[in-house]
């Protein structure tokens, strides 16, 4: 079984930036076949920037279009495969001592997953953000973000093992991130089959902000993938994202990141 270090991935690199036991990198997928059974030395984080690939491990296949985030356990073996003709990924690996420096316990990392929390994208989207930036303040914001992460991701564990969530909060989540529909307490209630006033006072327990906020939360984060690629437009973008307009768009991108989606876009470079 091949043993990939600290820094080794399949792919062409195109960036790499590196410190205090944390590693990002920009990769290109060019290979047109799965790679070959491994695991790495360290847990790392990949998010995939453009085309669609697939992650493969003994328990199960995930298919990972542009804008998925997997956390990649160090144990767990696995394979990837890219199934379309453009592929790339951003990656941000962080040796175990830099875990335990930082008093962060590696029971959040344990087993291999697809990260859906919003809040956890966008905290990436903030560290590619920086990633291409290499300004004075990079390194000291990256180590914020990456504390962040390791928060949120903590919460997020910690909140699935002490709560018994309803079958129906589940159906809510995949509902609000395929359709498109501009959503109200009935149509969610004859959708669901639970009742209006139910749904308004329990979503938030289980969703960790209210009904409102966790909508406009996953259209944004249908979004940030979408601004990766500089042939959608702004007005594209905000209707494939479920946007009432681009207008809308702007007011909840700014919310959330302090800047309008064409200003962020500016300072991504190209893939």
């Amino acid at each position: 079984m091949k043993i990939l270090t600290k820094g080794q991935y399949y792919g062409v690199k195109d960036l790499e930036k590196s410190f205090d036991g944390i590693l990002l990198s920009q990769y290109n997928y060019n290979t047109g076949r799965p790679t070959d059974w491994h695991y790495h030395e360290n847990p790392y984080f990949w998010y995939v920037l453009n085309g669609n690939m697939k992650d493969c491990n003994k328990k199960m296949k995930t298919l990972c279009p542009a804008g998925s985030l997997m956390l990649t356990n160090w144990q767990e073996t696995h394979y990837g495969s890219k199934h379309s003709e453009n592929a790339a990924g951003f990656h941000l690996e962080f040796e175990k001592s830099w875990l335990k420096k930082n008093d962060i316990s590696l029971a959040i990392l344990e087993g291999s997953q697809l990260i859906q929390q919003p809040k956890i994208h966008f905290l990436f989207a903030k560290l590619y953000q920086e990633f291409l930036q290499n300004d004075t303040y990079s390194k000291i914001a990256i180590e914020l973000l990456l504390v962040q992460i390791c928060d949120a991701l903590s919460d997020l564990k910690n909140n699935s093992s002490t709560q018994n969530i309803p079958e129906w909060v589940e159906h809510l989540k995949e509902l609000v991130h395929f359709d498109n529909s501009n959503f109200n307490l009935k149509y969610l209630s004859e959708q669901l089959g639970v009742h209006p006033t139910h749904i308004s006072r329990a979503a938030s327990k289980y969703l960790s902000v209210n009904l409102g906020e966790y909508i406009r939360q996953q259209k944004l984060k249908k979004a940030i993938p979408l601004l990766l690629n500089s042939d959608n437009s702004l007005t594209t973008i905000a209707y494939e994202a479920g946007f009432a307009d681009q207008s809308h768009f702007n007011r909840v991108f700014n919310s959330v990141f302090d800047m309008n989606p064409s200003s962020y876009r500016k300072r991504l470079k190209k893939i």
